[in-house]
């Protein structure tokens, strides 16, 4: 079980390195990013400690996928499956736990900490994912997979626009746009197989337009019940909904031109420092989707027969 738990941690390692940053640099990072976005949830609503332990749970909960559980019932015996699950668990749940107790919230962490354990228990089918019913077709891959991995995060989403109307603040409510923005993105973290952009009977442009239409229209999709119901409930802060909702699309089209900009590679240091500061400063994206853009067309130049179009 050491054994598996150095591997974990090499294989980390190993992820850091690969997108330009030391180890202890990556950490750090991490730390930052995760109790920057735990203190901005906390200072939004009286709520956040229940919306923390409904984060945390779903997070906890992709480590029952039964594909990997099965491997590792092949490799441990049950003792020590049984022993590394709740461990791994445990892991996760940590930095939650460690926040948790920094606001006091001692009950939650009381709750938290069994029900991880608990989980360790439960498997989850992989077949199970492909039997959920979205709201897209086939054409959109991204959202079509993406959505049946992160479907637990909307119906969450959706709980805490409900808290913020009945609570009366629309800052809970933004925060639930910018969740689904957030899930929605990571769709576009990977890169998919050549042979599917190949594929594609379209210029380098025309497949570009192509998928931002399409991502603008399927998160227009997902965040339709939140802005409709801000716009509703807080009539007077509809420019602020709508700013908000222009810098999804915003985020959203910085991310899917910064994945073809390094096409078919994965998506390294320099992109994820532009995105990054593009977060804390939105005027650079007037910036950052142009250069982002040119180096799409290059990248898909190589990949697709522009000379046919």
């Amino acid at each position: 079980m050491k054994a598996y738990f150095k591997l974990q941690f090499s294989l980390f390692n190993r992820k850091i390195k690969e997108i330009g940053l030391s180890p202890l640099l990556g950490y750090g990072l991490t730390f930052l990013i995760f109790y920057g976005i735990s203190f901005t949830l906390f200072s939004l609503t009286e709520f956040a400690e229940y919306i923390y332990c409904l984060i945390a749970i779903a997070l906890i909960s992709k480590l029952s996928e039964s594909g990997r559980n099965d491997f590792l019932k092949t490799v441990f015996s049950t003792n020590d499956y049984r022993k590394l699950r709740i461990v791994e668990n445990l892991l996760l749940a940590l930095p939650f736990v460690l926040f948790l107790l920094f606001e006091n919230s001692f009950l939650l962490v009381l709750i938290l900490i069994p029900l991880s354990t608990f989980l360790s228990i439960f498997n989850f089918s992989n077949s199970f994912n492909y039997t959920i019913p979205t709201p897209f077709g086939r054409k959109p891959f991204e959202f079509l997979v993406g959505f049946r991995k992160t479907f637990l995060m909307f119906p969450l989403a959706y709980f805490i626009t409900y808290q913020s109307i009945l609570v009366g603040n629309f800052n809970l409510g933004i925060f639930s746009m910018l969740l689904i923005t957030i899930v929605v993105l990571t769709y576009y973290s990977k890169p998919e197989n050549e042979i599917y952009v190949w594929n594609f009977s379209l210029s380098s442009k025309g497949f570009l337009m192509n998928k931002i239409r399409t991502g603008i229209l399927f998160l227009t999709l997902l965040i339709s019940p939140i802005i409709i119901s801000l716009i509703v409930f807080f009539p007077e802060e509809i420019t602020i909904s709508l700013v908000f909702l222009m810098l999804s699309y915003l985020y959203l089209i910085a991310m899917i031109l910064a994945k073809y900009s390094v096409f078919p590679n994965e998506m390294n240091l320099p992109e994820g420092i532009l995105l990054f500061a593009s977060v804390f400063f939105p005027p650079l994206l007037l910036i950052v989707i142009p250069i982002f853009y040119s180096k799409s067309i290059t990248q898909l130049n190589f990949i697709l027969d522009n000379d046919s179009h």
